[in-house]
């Protein structure tokens, strides 16, 4: 991977309490006096990703990561039945976002995320745009009831047949036009087989479909019940409640990104999140530069999209 920095160890980190019985686990790397970055993870619920500390230069930038409310090792886990998820929604991890701004004493700060990371950077830049020097986005994904259909009613499904059936395998029929109300039921079971069963399932189609040729590491990764947990049930309840945004709202709010430079980094072949997300974005938002990396699909590591992502943060240091 000649596109990335070297590997480095965070060196500091904390848990910063949010509120709402929320505690969200921070790290930083690089150059304290460098300029800062702030990593949003995808998922909802990935947590935070070693590898993604290498996107920067370590020698320029003052890199800080965080687990979102419930992931990673933020408390509480969303793993947990008994994890309320009433406090868990888009605006409060946006809030969390200024409030671990601040408490790190950053005045502004540059947004890198891919995925959901995308969406959230998306909601916080539109929503604190004084606060955002640069956006660096991935895989870009707005939450339009579109882009759900396309990838949990049916729209992926044309791609990958066998994974889709595998997807819809533990629901029953009547929620198989419906996917998301029906894995919400199974997530909430009480007992906790049904809910492995179906958090594997969930994130194993994403697992599935994320890398334009199928990696297994991917899909052992999100078989692997301690990830699929929080993994399926944060992204069900998020997804299933729109993320709390009117439909198209993202897009619609573009222009409040004018005058923040921003490059999007999108995968021809993304299956997961379809390039018109991006070429929408890019023609509703004054400035921003659209870099499509041929023979890549969703995945960070597929070809080209770590180049693409190196030469944005080189050029933004």
């Amino acid at each position: 991977m000649d596109d990335l920095y070297p590997p480095l160890q965070p060196s500091a980190e904390g848990m910063l309490d949010v509120g709402d019985g929320h505690r969200v686990y921070w790290q930083e790397a690089g150059n304290p006096l460098g300029k800062p970055v702030v990593v949003v993870h995808g998922g909802p619920g990935s947590g935070i990703a070693p590898m993604a500390r290498r996107h920067f230069d370590p020698s320029a930038y003052r890199i800080i990561l965080f687990d979102q409310r419930g992931a990673g090792r933020s408390t509480p886990s969303a793993a947990d039945p008994g994890a309320d998820l009433a406090a868990n929604t888009l605006w409060h991890l946006v809030s969390d976002l200024e409030l671990l701004r601040s408490g790190l004493n950053v005045e502004q700060w540059q947004v890198f995320g891919g995925s959901w990371g995308a969406t959230l950077a998306l909601a916080y830049a539109e929503t604190h745009p004084d606060r955002v020097t640069e956006l660096v986005l991935r895989g870009i994904f707005t939450a339009r009831q579109s882009e759900f259909d396309w990838i949990y009613r049916g729209g992926a499904a044309h791609l990958f047949p066998a994974e889709w059936e595998d997807f819809l395998a533990p629901l029953p029929e009547a929620h198989r036009k419906d996917p998301l109300k029906g894995y919400g039921e199974l997530l909430a079971s009480e007992d906790r087989a049904v809910r492995e069963r179906a958090a594997i399932a969930w994130s194993t189609w994403e697992g599935a479909t994320v890398a334009l040729v199928p990696q297994e590491a991917f899909v052992n990764r999100y078989a692997d019940p301690s990830f699929a947990l929080t993994f399926a049930r944060l992204a069900v309840h998020y997804f299933g409640h729109g993320a709390w945004l009117d439909d198209g709202q993202l897009i619609r709010d573009a222009g409040k990104l004018a005058g923040i430079p921003g490059v999007l980094v999108q995968g021809r072949y993304d299956a997961v999140c379809p390039p018109i997300t991006a070429y929408e974005l890019h023609r509703a938002w004054p400035g921003s530069v659209l870099r499509i990396t041929e023979g890549a699909g969703h995945a960070v590591n597929d070809p080209g999209t770590l180049a693409a992502l190196r030469k944005a943060t080189d050029d933004f240091r």
